[in-house]
């Protein structure tokens, strides 16, 4: 099955955005000084707010639910059948 070229974007700027807010806990234990650290930190959280909202606009309603859901501790011990049942419409 060949991906359209929105799809690929949309994957990468989702992995940009995991890798942004990683990074933001490392911007800590950086040697700069703490206003720096500051102004990194929210430039990276801008950066993966950004990469994601825009990535999920890319890959679909569909797409971007599923991993949502999936990424929310309430659902983390919860049986697929229940997730699903509980998903808004």
């Amino acid at each position: 099955m060949k991906r359209s070229r929105y799809f690929k974007w949309g994957i990468v700027l989702l992995i940009i955005c995991v890798l942004a807010f990683l990074a933001i806990p490392v911007v800590s234990f950086l040697k700069i000084g703490n206003s720096a650290k500051i102004t990194i930190s929210a430039i990276l959280f801008v950066i993966g707010e950004a990469s994601f909202w825009v990535g999920g606009i890319l890959l679909g309603k569909e797409l971007l639910s599923k991993y949502t859901s999936r990424l929310n501790p309430k659902n983390w011990f919860k049986r697929k059948t229940e997730i699903e049942n509980n998903k808004p419409e």
